[in-house]
Order: C-alpha cells, then sequence, then structure tokens
C-alpha cells in the first residue's frame, strides 16, 4: 500500500511534477539555431500559411494532445479547483507518452463557466491536434464537448464518458458470447446516471440494447416517468414508464448490471434475483458497488468486471484513450465519431479472444490468460492494442469521411509495431515475476537512507522480505529523520549477534589453509558485509544487495570468498541491462574480467544469454570486437572469433556470431548485405565485450551520454545470488535490483 509520503515525495523529489519538454531537433550550433528559430523557422511558417494542413507536416501538432480540465470532478476527489487537478492531468500526460507515444500539454482552466472553457478550446484549436477533456462535471462537460464538437476540426473526447463507455462495452460483447444472450434481448440496469453513465448507455444502444429495455437509477431512485423530479435533457432521454422505483427493484430478472457511482449498492440478495449468468460490471473506483468475493459468493453463474487490478475483468480507462487518440491523430481526423467509437469497442473485444502473449501473464504473474469468464478485454500492458485499436480507429475514420490524411493501414501497422518496444516493460516483468514467490533479501547497509527507503518500497510491493543490518538504534534514527516507516522491515544487529561465532567458524574452516585464522574470522564477522553473505551461505536469507556505501572490490571481495561457484562456472561475471525508448540491450562483462580468455568469453556469453531467458528476452549474442569477421587479424580479435566458435558448438540453438563490431550488430540490413552468413540477421540484443576496458566505458558512455537506463550490476556465475549495488543507484534502482535477486533466487 502506497503512503502519502511516498506520494508527495515522487511528485516533489527532483524536477517538480511528472512531465517536461524536450526539443526533437539539435540545438548545438549556430547552424541549428539558425534553422530552429529566424531565419530559417519562415520557411515552414510561409509553406503552412499557403496550404494550412502543412501544419502537420511542419510541427508537432500532429503529436500533441491537450488535456483540460477545471478540476470540478476529479477522481473520487470531486470539485478541488483547476491547480489541484493539475497532478492528475500530467499523471494523464504520462499515460499517454507511455502507451501511445502522444506528447501532451495539460491546461487547467480556473472557471466553472461552460462557456468559457469552451471559448478557451476553440482558441487553442491551432495548437493541438485533439483535446481530451477530464474531469468535468455533469451535465456542464455534454454541453462542453458538444459544443466542441461542432464548432473545431479536432477530435473532442472527454474521457470521463466514453472511455468507461468503449471499455465495459467491449467487455459486454464478450460477456454476452460467453453466455450466449442477444444484444437486442437484454435487460440493462445503471446506477449512475452522470457523464459515465449516460455515456456508456448511449454506446450500449449504438452497439444493439434497446432504449425500452434499459433502466437507469440515479441518486433518487429509478429514473422513472411521474418521480416528480425536473430531469435535465442528458437524463431525460433515459427516463422510463415503469413500477421499478427502486434499485432493488431494476434488478429482478436483470441481465446485466452497470455500475458507476458508489459502494457497497447492492447487495448479494439483489444478485441472487437476477436472470441467469447474470453480467455484473460494478466500476465504482475504488471499491465497487458489490466486491467480487460477495457477487460471485451470491452466484456461481456470475460474470463480474470492475474497475480495480486485484479483480478479474478490469474495466480501466487506459485501454482506450491513448490508442483512440493514435489512431485519430495519425490520419488527421476533424472528430471522433461514433464509428470510430464502435471500431474500438470491437478492436479489443476481438483482441481478447486471440492468443495472448506470454509476456503479458507473466507481467501479471499468472501462467497464461484465456478468453472466459475471467478474461473478457486485453490487459493494459498487452503491447498488441496499440496496433489493433489504434488501426482499427484510424480506418474507421478514413471510412466515415472525417480523415484528412489517407493512409495505408497495413503499412501504418507496421510504423505501429515499430513504436512497441520492450523499454521498461522487461523489469515491470522482473517484479511480477518476484511477488509471486518473495524471498528473504538482506541489505547490510542499514546505514544509508537509501537503502532503507529501498527496503521499505521492497516490502509494500510485495517484492522480498527485507532484512537490513545495523544498530536497531542508529537504524531507527535513521528513519526517523528521514521519515522512513519501518514497519515490515527486519533489523538485525550483526555486531551482537549469537550467530557471529558460528560464522566465523564456518568461514575459517573454509578459508584456514588460505591464510585465515579464527581471531581473523571473528573480527570479520563484526563486518556487516561478510555477515551478510554468511547469512546467505547459511540458508538464513535468499540474496544480498550490497554496495551503495562502499567500493565495488570491498563489496564482491567477501563474497567470491564466502559463496561457491555455480556448478560448471570457473568464473563470476557481471552484466547491465541497458533500457533504451522502447528498447533492452545486454552488455557483459561489463564489471568484473579484465581480460577474459576465449574460453571463459564463451563461458561467459552462455551465463548472459541464460540471464537475458529470465528477463523474458530472446537472445542475439554479438561477441563484439574492433574487427568485423576476420577484418583484422591481431591476438584480441583472433580470441573473439576462437570464443565465438567455442559457443556455437557449446551451444547450438543459440542465436550469437562474431567477432562483430558494435555498429554492425545493431544494423541487421547492412549485416544482410556485407555478411549474408552471419546467424545474426536481425540486430543483436546481448552484447559480450572481449575485456573490461571496453564493457566498462561501453556501458557508462551509453549510460551517461547516451541517456540509456543502467540497471546492475548483475552478477552471474555465483552459485547463491549476490548483486553490488553501484553507489549512485537512486533508490528505484535498488527496488529493480532487489527484484533481480529475488528472480535470481527463484531460479
Amino acid at each position: 500500500m502506497l503512503t502519502k509520503q511516498q506520494a508527495l515525495d515522487y511528485h516533489s523529489k527532483g524536477k517538480r511534477g511528472k512531465v517536461e519538454v524536450n526539443p526533437t531537433k539539435p540545438c548545438r550550433t549556430q547552424r541549428d539555431l539558425s534553422l530552429a528559430y529566424t531565419p530559417g523557422v519562415a520557411e515552414p511558417c510561409l509553406e503552412i500559411h499557403k496550404t494550412p494542413t502543412d501544419v502537420y507536416k511542419y510541427t508537432a501538432k500532429g503529436n500533441l494532445v491537450a488535456v483540460v480540465t477545471n478540476g470540478t470532478a476529479v477522481l473520487g476527489l470531486g470539485n478541488i479547483g483547476a491547480s489541484a487537478g493539475k497532478p492528475v492531468m500530467e499523471g494523464k500526460g504520462v499515460l499517454f507518452k507511455r502507451f501511445a507515444d502522444i506528447d501532451v500539454f495539460d491546461i487547467e482552466l480556473d472557471t466553472e463557466d461552460p462557456d468559457e472553457i469552451i471559448k478557451c478550446c476553440q482558441l487553442l484549436e491551432p495548437t493541438f491536434g485533439g483535446i481530451n477533456l477530464e474531469d468535468i462535471k455533469a451535465p456542464e462537460c455534454f454541453y462542453i464537448e458538444e459544443t466542441l464538437k461542432k464548432t473545431t476540426q479536432i477530435p473532442v473526447f472527454h474521457d470521463d464518458q466514453h472511455g468507461t463507455a468503449i471499455i465495459s462495452a467491449a467487455a459486454l460483447l464478450n460477456a454476452l458470447e460467453i453466455v450466449k444472450k442477444d444484444i437486442d434481448k437484454i435487460r440493462v440496469v445503471f446506477s449512475g446516471a452522470g457523464a459515465a453513465g449516460i455515456a456508456c448507455a448511449k454506446l450500449y444502444c449504438s452497439l444493439g440494447v434497446k432504449h425500452e429495455n434499459l433502466v437507469m437509477v440515479d441518486s433518487k431512485g429509478v429514473m422513472y416517468e411521474g418521480r416528480g423530479d425536473t430531469f435535465n435533457k442528458y437524463k431525460q432521454e433515459f427516463v422510463r414508464k415503469t413500477d421499478c422505483h427502486t434499485l432493488a427493484d431494476a434488478m429482478k430478472d436483470a441481465d446485466v448490471f452497470v455500475g458507476v457511482s458508489v459502494k457497497d449498492l447492492v447487495t448479494k440478495e439483489m444478485v441472487k434475483s437476477m436472470a441467469k449468468d447474470p453480467i455484473i460490471f460494478a466500476m465504482a473506483n475504488p471499491d465497487p458497488e458489490i466486491t467480487y468475493p460477495d457477487a460471485v459468493d451470491a452466484r456461481k453463474d456470475v460474470i463480474m468486471a470492475t474497475g480495480r487490478s486485484d479483480y478479474p475483468n478490469q474495466v480501466n480507462n487506459v485501454l482506450g484513450f491513448p490508442f483512440i487518440f493514435r489512431g485519430a491523430l495519425d490520419v488527421h481526423a476533424t472528430a471522433i465519431n461514433e464509428e470510430m467509437k464502435i471500431a474500438a469497442v470491437k478492436s479489443l473485444a476481438d483482441l481478447a479472444k486471440r492468443d495472448v502473449p506470454e509476456e503479458v501473464a507473466k507481467a501479471y504473474g499468472v501462467d497464461y490468460f484465456k478468453f472466459g469468464r475471467e478474461y473478457l478485454i486485453p490487459k493494459p500492458f498487452d503491447h498488441r492494442i496499440l496496433v489493433w485499436e489504434s488501426s482499427a480507429v484510424a480506418r474507421a475514420a478514413m471510412d466515415t469521411g472525417v480523415a484528412q490524411n489517407v493512409i495505408d493501414i497495413e503499412q501504418y501497422k507496421q510504423d505501429l509495431e515499430e513504436r512497441i518496444g520492450q523499454g521498461r516493460t522487461i523489469m515491470r516483468v522482473i517484479a511480477d515475476k518476484a511477488r509471486r514467490n518473495p524471498k528473504k533479501v538482506v541489505f547490510p547497509e542499514g546505514d544509508s537512507s537509501r537503502i532503507l527507503r529501498a527496503a521499505r518500497i521492497v516490502y509494500l510491493e510485495g517484492l522480498a522480505q527485507p532484512i537490513v543490518l545495523g544498530n536497531p538504534e542508529s537504524v531507527e534514527r535513521l528513519a526517523s529523520e528521514h521519515e522512513i516507516d519501518l514497519t515490515g522491515i527486519k533489523i538485525i544487529n550483526h555486531v551482537r549477534s549469537e550467530r557471529r561465532q558460528e560464522y566465523a567458524r564456518y568461514y575459517y574452516d573454509k578459508r584456514r589453509r588460505k591464510g585465515m585464522t579464527m581471531e581473523k574470522a571473528v573480527w570479520l564477522m563484526r563486518d556487516r558485509t561478510y555477515f551478510g553473505y554468511m547469512m546467505l551461505e547459511m540458508g538464513e536469507c535468499d540474496a544480498v544487495l550490497a554496495g551503495v556505501t562502499v567500493d565495488y572490490p570491498t563489496t564482491i571481495r567477501p563474497a567470491l570468498e564466502i559463496i561457491d561457484l555455480a556448478e560448471g562456472i570457473s568464473r563470476v561475471s557481471g552484466m547491465f541491462v541497458m533500457i533504451q525508448k522502447g528498447k533492452v540491450y545486454i552488455f557483459a562483462d561489463t564489471t568484473v574480467n579484465i581480460n577474459p580468455s576465449a574460453e571463459e568469453l564463451a563461458e561467459i556469453a552462455l551465463c548472459t544469454a541464460d540471464m537475458a531467458r529470465r528477463f523474458n528476452m530472446v537472445p542475439k549474442v554479438a561477441m563484439l570486437s574492433f574487427s568485423n569477421f576476420g577484418s583484422a587479424r591481431a591476438p584480441e580479435s583472433l580470441k573473439v572469433a576462437k570464443a565465438t566458435a567455442l559457443l556455437k558448438k557449446q551451444a547450438p540453438d543459440l542465436v550469437v556470431d562474431g567477432e562483430m563490431q558494435l555498429d554492425t550488430a545493431l544494423m541487421p540490413d547492412y549485416m544482410k548485405q556485407r555478411y549474408p552468413f552471419s546467424q545474426l540477421q536481425e540486430a543483436a540484443n546481448v552484447f559480450i565485450f572481449p575485456c573490461l576496458n571496453a564493457g566498462n566505458i561501453a556501458y557508462k558512455l551509453a549510460q551517461r551520454m547516451g541517456g540509456l537506463e543502467a540497471v546492475g550490476p548483475i552478477l552471474m556465475g555465483l552459485s547463491k545470488p549476490v548483486h553490488v549495488l553501484h553507489p549512485t543507484l537512486d533508490v528505484n534502482e535498488i527496488v529493480d535490483m532487489a527484484a533481480i535477486a529475488v528472480v535470481d533466487a527463484q531460479s
């Protein structure tokens, strides 16, 4: 569970907030400056003046969305105002970028006058390719969206209405298919007549639900003729002539319940009164109208969806808005119409019926997903959604005449595929693997606030059972100074531990013919790093992470003295996972072996390929040198060539080649043209460096100058999980390493 302070720290530490603006073109020289601004900028200005649609060609308009709010209906917080709503809008921008590579400016308007909001959006139309209205209360939100759709030539989409409607509609179509019910014959009950409720009802009717079979309940009960209320025009459409006046009345013999209201409105008795194979979408957040366990307990034949990630069938708006806007922007759509929304619905419904990639299932901590009662709609991290939904929306825009840019859909799908990359997905997969079977992880450096904060996150996120070493009073004092809750963290005083003498005896027996004395062994066990590794050796923990306060040799030396090598391994080696936008690479050996032999290089490559598979990567290994396939015969290049030959014999199924230069390994077209005999017909993702000089320099260059995220160092070759933390690692990077250590222990 997240704490208040963690949330505040996340938003306030480092750069304030969650977003920033970065240039997409170089501006390092006088020439660059002249092109970016005056006089060069005049040329695209004149072209746009001559042909207005060229604004999409020469500016970022086609990839820029405004997220607009006045803060009158923020999440479950209500009317908290424009400024207080800004963190949510920034978060929305993060989701747009993460899932669909769309840039966002969040715009918070300090007004509750809908006409002022409309006017502002109209004036901003030249800037943006689309407008996402967010957290604006009903009924004003309906009026604002309707007016902007009529008066602007860019897509306008109120996510609070249509996002929930689209995702739940996809779930509805699939649920009806499973229970074999016709959409035009079902009875549907809605709880909640706000923006989401009315939008869901309208979309369901567009898909085939009959108006006369739909009953809507607001805060006063069923909306029926003669109730004595004056309904606004948006509600009036769903006022019915019926004898049902309460939610309980309405749910009798209903086929579908749709909740977009408040928690605990629905009882087990109401569920029992529904028709055979009832479909319940209880989408109030964070707590549904009825919990999943209660609904399933009431009816074994129920199909259930909620807004929560800890129950099956999460109706999550992130399945919709990023991909809908992606498709709309890429065809320069003038609107998001009903046909485009229905296309999004059907694409999600269809995708859910396809085989789910293994990495998606593993990301959610299960072995597989299969279409059925507990899997109605895709999961947000299914990378295929971008291709399926965005292309469906783009096609619908072209078919209905709102697209200004006609594209080849098949080529567009390929373009979308290229936007998809593993990126941080790899660490999410590792984290979810860790949560499935968390292990005991020792952090010897209990005197580091970074370690304590990371240990707390590790505990809260269920990644591991953290143990820190140190004087409990000192640890508690440090935690208090930094406002770190130590709940869930076990503290062991290694200096006063009763285990010291036993550890010393074991260590002495292991090292006595290597210059060790019993007296020195006892003294060494006062050292927290030695003590931590002895805990691992004696089976009292499952992994050790150390190194943020001491240098690398000081941390790794005791590990090599205490922990045996893995079976069949001759030496320890090190690797880094290098994460670039959309891509993941592995570099080895970057931390341990100064000048490995050909045999050792082959072994390092085998270990690295195995580690890549643990990360759900298919290893494509490049054995690196300064030469390409014998172009320069020198002892260094011959060593790599020999290592490659050995590796191919030892692992004939492994995709590997060398010796080769780094750029060759990353240029498959060049490889096919110049070296068609190579096994590497795709870009490599695992790079084995010929010596420590090359590997260490390369990963640091990629990290510090290339902007890649470096996760590591990850040690390979020991029989038990030990990982050395670099002194520069931040808290989140330490958490990543803890997850890796747990997965290592699981294996």
